[in-house]
């Protein structure tokens, strides 16, 4: 394992490989992520148009884009008729959207789905697993010959590099519960449930599912009430980089703190960390412990 200083200035966010003046679609959901996309892609000149969902996007995105435009939901049509109107044909998403609408009592009086929300429904959709809802959006605005790639593709910088992150380490027992969750983990991710499972003393404690890491981790609070638990959230096995990439950041760190726990331990190349350098400082200052591991590294550390 390689050792990784928190003291390091953080990565500079530059796109590389990616030719500039581009006009590049922006679909939002809610968090940091969008956010430093849109800075990043300004940066290097590309014109970014942001089509953000309305109740979550970041409202600052607006003076950060050269388009910025609002859509709900379940108003799929109305994202593409906005992206063509712009001249878009390369669209990345970014932001955490949140599945929970989903299920509301009367959701589609709420959300009042247009004729394309329909279309996918009815045409693309088995279930309501993240891949499959996700998939179905990029097949529906691939009929308008609008595609999807990855963010990643224009910063890579953001992809957490391998090491140990923080000044703590885990201890043996940590470790232990590390390989532990790693397995629990990936095979979460193979079925696509969640990313994340919290784990003390080799039990599971807590797995994410639609609520999102930070919900699992408070549930894990309140379920280990003595704390000191590890929190681990890996890449599927299936990982699509377009979509729904593993993403942690200071609230994530905060919220560890809050409902106990010691040790972070993410997938190395796969895993986007936000605000770097200050996810490293807030770390270290509540004695969190943050751990980034290769895949087939962790394969050896559990078959031996």
């Amino acid at each position: 394992m390689s050792h990784t200083s928190a003291t390091n200035s953080p990565p500079t966010i530059r796109m590389t490989g990616i030719s500039t003046g581009q006009r590049v679609g922006l679909l939002a959901g809610a968090g940091r992520f969008p956010v430093m996309f849109a800075e990043a892609a300004r940066s290097a000149g590309h014109s970014v148009h942001c089509v953000g969902v309305e109740g979550l996007v970041p409202e600052e995105l607006r003076e950060l884009c050269d388009g910025f435009e609002y859509t709900s939901l379940a108003k799929i049509g109305r994202a593409i008729r906005l992206f063509k109107r712009a001249k878009i044909s390369n669209v990345v998403m970014a932001g955490k959207i949140e599945k929970t609408a989903l299920f509301d009592r009367w959701r589609w009086v709420k959300l009042m789905p247009d004729w394309r929300t329909i279309h996918l429904a009815f045409n693309y959709l088995s279930n309501a697993k993240d891949d499959t809802l996700l998939l179905a959006v990029i097949k529906e605005f691939e009929r308008d010959n609008i595609h999807f790639e990855s963010a990643l593709k224009f910063c890579p910088e953001l992809l957490v590099k391998h090491g140990f992150l923080t000044q703590r380490k885990p201890s043996s027992a940590q470790w232990n519960d590390i390989r532990f969750g790693w397995e629990m983990a990936k095979e979460m991710g193979r079925l696509d449930i969640g990313q994340s499972v919290v784990v003390c003393d080799a039990a599971v404690i807590a797995v994410e599912a639609i609520e999102g890491t930070d919900n699992c981790i408070r549930r894990a609070g309140e379920l280990c009430k003595r704390g000191g638990f590890t929190v681990v959230k890996v890449a599927k096995p299936q990982q699509d980089m377009r979509f729904d990439v593993p993403t942690i950041g200071l609230k994530t760190i905060q919220t560890m703190h809050e409902a106990g726990g010691r040790v972070l331990a993410i997938e190395a190349g796969m895993t986007i960390l936000l605000d770097q350098q200050e996810v490293f400082e807030l770390a270290d200052k509540l004695g969190i412990a943050i751990i980034s591991v290769k895949a087939d590294e962790m394969a050896l550390r559990i078959a031996g």
